[in-house]
């Protein structure tokens, strides 16, 4: 074991370099010869900068032939890419989603880390309405991180809002929303938080209804605990419309919080229009947009009361769980009626 040390040793070149979370996934590799005692050094190999950050090439990692943009959002862009490993093997369907940080975002010190716990969460969850990551993975020639997973292939709700302004009768809108409030109850029983739910983060597949994006997510105390605990906060990536006003006023994210972007969503779903005006929820709450909500029309009058709590401006008025608002959406009122009849 004591053979290793210098190695060690020798790799943490700097102070800087040592506290540096991407330096060992673009550190290239070691000169000399491996484990003869002799000194090893590494080649330079700091964090990306502008200009170290090389152009996305056409081929990353040697094997995903990057094809098109599907989407780009404040922090990455999702191509989709295709496998040439899988394809040389004969996989009919090589095709892939490949997920990269913007330029600007990847030359930050922690960047690579910042993507891999997006990719370490996402992994925790083994739910039908989530996406599935395949790898984290760097391509050290243009010193970029990124994550492959499975290619969708369907309408994000932002789009499905747009074909259908009105909002969705009730039996479609619940065939939604019941599959992300499991989605998104299931994560937090896994001590997982999404911490950007929108429209544009939730699919309607071809499999079903995915949750995805948890590039702004973090582990609940105590849950992987080796994962670095980076701040969001300095990324300014909130989306204000959907976005608790704790969250904007810089508190921590919490599932209330989650319950709140998710809560959003469902309502826009059901009348065709956001329950704020798409405003930053803390211009929403001073201009006291609450006292003029209403139940949007395609929502049973039983599942008011529910939604309503979960759209409290005020986290402690927010007492309701994503698991508790999907029982609520998903009861029917005769079962509420014998519910309180019981009680």
């Amino acid at each position: 074991m004591t053979e290793f040390m210098p190695l060690i040793d020798d790799l943490l070149v700097t102070e800087e370099e040592a506290n540096n979370l991407t330096y060992f996934a673009f550190a290239k590799p070691l000169n000399g010869k491996p484990l003869n005692g002799k000194p090893h050094k590494a080649e330079p190999a700091l964090a990306p900068t502008k200009a170290s950050v090389g152009v996305l090439p056409d081929v990353l990692a040697g094997r995903y032939r990057i094809e098109r943009l599907l989407g780009a959002g404040g922090m990455g862009a999702v191509y989709r890419a295709r496998d040439l490993l899988s394809e040389q093997f004969g996989d009919p369907d090589p095709y892939i989603a490949l997920k990269i940080l913007s330029e600007e975002f990847a030359e930050s010190p922690d960047a690579s880390a910042l993507l891999y716990s997006e990719f370490a969460l996402t992994r925790r969850l083994r739910h039908d309405n989530v996406l599935r990551p395949h790898t984290f993975e760097v391509d050290t020639d243009c010193q970029r991180a990124f994550i492959t997973m499975e290619l969708m292939r369907g309408l994000t709700l932002d789009k499905l809002l747009c074909e259908r302004p009105l909002g969705l009768p009730w039996k479609e809108l619940r065939d939604i929303a019941l599959p992300l409030l499991d989605a998104l109850a299931y994560a937090h029983a896994r001590g997982v938080l999404h911490g950007d739910i929108k429209p544009s983060n939730v699919m309607l597949s071809e499999e079903g209804v995915r949750l995805f994006d948890f590039g702004l997510g973090q582990a609940g105390e105590g849950i992987l605990p080796g994962l670095p605990h980076l701040s969001r906060n300095r990324f300014n990536a909130w989306t204000p419309g959907y976005a608790a006003p704790e969250l904007l006023e810089g508190q921590t994210l919490s599932a209330s919080a989650d319950v709140y972007g998710v809560a959003c969503v469902i309502y826009e779903l059901a009348g065709g229009k956001h329950p704020f005006r798409r405003l930053p929820s803390t211009e929403a709450r001073a201009g006291y947009l609450d006292r003029e909500l209403h139940p949007p029309k395609n929502l049973p009058k039983h599942c008011w009361p529910a939604l309503h709590k979960a759209l409290a401006f005020d986290a402690a008025d927010r007492t309701i769980t994503a698991a508790q608002l999907r029982d609520a959406m998903g009861a029917t009122s005769s079962w509420l009626q014998r519910l309180r009849l019981r009680a």
